[in-house]
């Protein structure tokens, strides 16, 4: 108890009073790299990072004069000899909404701010909708209070009194879908709206709906840039060799096709431990890659671009906290210099 103490009040400390010339010393051979997804749209009953608090934390790092790069500078300042990554802060965004191009975009261009954006092609294509999206449009439509469906072998069952308890239901199903293979989620995405009685529109519900290929186009006018997140977004672990490398190879040929200055740093969807591995490596190396980014925190070290290392394809991600405290804590290093201290990456 002492001890989760001594680090809640260190850290409570040091965010507040850290030097950045000691801190930041830690970072000499670092990068920060941070994760967005969607942004709060009320009106639309959008859930994600609000705009006010990103603004705000984008006006300090300027203030102070942090270093905000590409994410390709960034990468090319890692794998250099000697290294030039000083703690520079790249920014990066997943999926490919349209308030991503919509409200992201002038934000990042109000503050000069480079910040690449993932899109999965075959929803800017039209042809999909994601399937998360159809779990919580399926849950937010129907009038049951219980469904009972099946997710392969596996029998499930809700039963909800409130949206709270609705809104658990749908994220336990989601979690589930991420575990089995894509074609049983897909099937079961499809008989779990049978059995809750809701219809899928073809095309997805405005709160869903993806960018499009001339909005991608004019953010890459205002300094967003684009990287390949797949074709439709399957967790690739789950998928056969055929379509793993598919999904990889095609998701980059269309967005070479669309975008001015495609990025050669591939996403992976989900983006955690056992959703990829040497078969996508080995993909990502063919056609090109500089780099890939995973879903999971970390600074990204020099060491990840040594010669025959593979973790240039698990480049870590800090998933953007709107909270400016927390902001400064990574930006500074004072979470390296914890992680040093305490033990950790």
């Amino acid at each position: 108890m002492i001890s989760q103490l001594a680090k809640r009040l260190g850290v409570a400390i040091g965010t507040a009073l850290v030097i950045p010339p000691l801190t930041r010393s830690l970072l000499r051979d670092h990068g920060l790299i941070f994760m967005l997804h969607r942004f709060h749209l009320p009106d639309l009953g959008v859930e994600g990072q609000d705009l006010a608090a990103l603004r705000a934390s984008l006006e300090f790092l300027r203030r102070y004069r942090y270093e905000l790069v590409s994410l390709e500078e960034l990468l090319r300042r890692l794998s250099s000899t000697p290294s030039r990554a000083r703690g520079a802060i790249a920014f990066t965004i997943d999926d490919g909404y349209f308030d991503q191009a919509a409200i992201a975009g002038p934000a990042f261009a109000e503050f000069d701010c480079p910040v690449t954006t993932f899109v999965t092609t075959g929803f800017l294509d039209r042809t999909l909708w994601f399937w998360w999206d159809r779990i919580a449009y399926v849950f937010g439509q129907t009038n049951a209070r219980a469904i009972h469906s099946r997710l392969g072998e596996q029998s499930v069952e809700y039963r909800w009194s409130n949206a709270a308890e609705r809104g658990r239901a749908a994220m336990d199903f989601t979690h589930r879908c991420k575990g089995v293979p894509d074609e049983v989620k897909h099937r079961a995405i499809e008989d779990l709206a049978t059995e809750a009685g809701v219809a899928l529109p073809s095309d997805p519900p405005p709160a869903f709906a993806p960018m499009t290929w001339d909005q991608l186009r004019a953010c890459e006018g205002h300094g967003m840039t684009f990287g390949p997140h797949t074709v439709t977004h399957p967790v690739l672990s789950r998928t056969s060799d055929a379509r793993s490398e598919a999904e990889i190879a095609d998701s980059w040929e269309r967005l070479r096709a669309e975008a001015t200055a495609p990025v050669k740093v591939f996403c992976y969807p989900n983006g955690q431990p056992g959703d990829f591995g040497e078969r996508e490596y080995a993909t990502l190396a063919r056609v090109g890659m500089l780099g890939s980014v995973v879903g999971t925190p970390g600074y990204v070290h020099r060491g990840a671009f040594a010669n025959g290392s593979s973790s240039r394809f698990q480049i870590p991600r800090y998933p953007w906290p709107d909270e400016l405290a927390l902001v400064r804590r990574y930006a500074t290093g004072f979470e390296r210099m914890r992680q040093v201290v305490f033990g950790g990456a």
